[in-house]
């Protein structure tokens, strides 16, 4: 049994280092049902990084050459195992030979353009990775890979209008509100207010929601899902007319992402508040609004 195993065991070890890789920043992203911690780099990044590959101890390694990738990939879970790129870099490594012990091959990525965030979404990931790849004839090519977190940091819009908006029913409900912007960082606050302008039907409370829908695929092969990331309650009790309620919602403690529009064709991701009132016969009356979501560079 021993000897049937061994002979399944990759005849080399592959690993990939980074220069930097004690002290770059790590984040925690979700892979198999497991979250690991990952480097960060932003778009424009220069990756500088080693690959070692050492022979088992007695193996000859014969190969077509080994080169490195680094990937930037969209996965739609719908299509498990197939993936999109959207940036392709190769570096070559070696050319055709023999490796029969210990061999370092420094990479250089210079200035990468990574132009999309990291995402790990119900039906989508978006991810990068650093590929290893030692080709073999007759048998499978040897294959090492790892993953790799990218944030895109952009300045503060130089134009944020408010929303203003209505939602009533005839004869029965008018209310009006307000929110101060439209674009908000991933910190920032939803700050606003509501003011009842007719009310004829008993409202025993009121909620603030922060959803997030995730659309994948296109045609018949669409799939949209909508989360629900927040609930905050603004009112419990009966509102009279001309009462007003201030709104104030920290998004800092919620996991968001950056608004995606529609990536490489595959997929997008939005964010809406949605205000929802309920009547003491408990219907419910809802009024959404889009709202975009970027991550603020720092000191901006």
């Amino acid at each position: 049994m021993n000897l049937i195993v061994g002979a399944f065991k990759p005849p080399c070890k592959i690993s990939i280092s980074l220069a930097d890789g004690r002290t770059r920043k790590q984040v925690r992203v979700k892979e198999n049902d497991q979250t690991v911690l990952v480097p960060l780099f932003q778009s424009q990044e220069t990756i500088i990084g080693e690959v070692i590959i050492e022979p088992a101890r007695g193996k000859k390694v014969e190969h077509n050459g080994v080169k490195i990738e680094l990937l930037g990939q969209i996965e739609l879970y719908f299509e498990r195992g197939n993936f999109y790129d959207f940036t392709s870099l190769v570096r070559e490594l070696d050319v055709p030979g023999n490796l029969y012990e210990r061999k370092t091959y420094p990479f250089e990525f210079s200035a990468v353009e990574m132009p999309h965030e990291s995402y790990n979404g119900i039906n989508v990931r978006l991810r990068y990775v650093l590929k290893v790849t030692i080709s073999r004839n007759y048998v499978n090519n040897i294959v090492e890979h790892v993953d790799f977190a990218v944030r895109n940091y952009v300045p503060a819009p130089l134009i944020n209008n408010s929303i203003k908006m209505e939602v009533g029913i005839e004869d029965c409900l008018h209310i009006e509100f307000e929110y101060s912007k439209s674009k908000y960082h991933l910190k920032d606050v939803v700050i606003g207010k509501i003011y009842f302008v007719l009310v004829r039907i008993k409202l025993k409370n009121m909620e603030l929601e922060i959803r997030r829908r995730e659309s994948t695929g296109s045609g018949t092969n669409m799939y949209v899902e909508t989360e629900t990331l927040a609930k905050f309650e603004l009112m419990d009790g009966v509102p009279i007319r001309g009462e007003s309620i201030p709104i104030r919602l920290f998004l800092n403690p919620y996991e968001l992402t950056p608004t995606y529009h529609n990536i490489n064709n595959k997929f997008s991701v939005k964010y809406f508040l949605n205000l929802v009132f309920v009547d003491e016969e408990d219907r419910r009356y809802f009024k959404q609004q889009e709202i975009t979501v970027y991550r603020l560079l720092e000191n901006s």
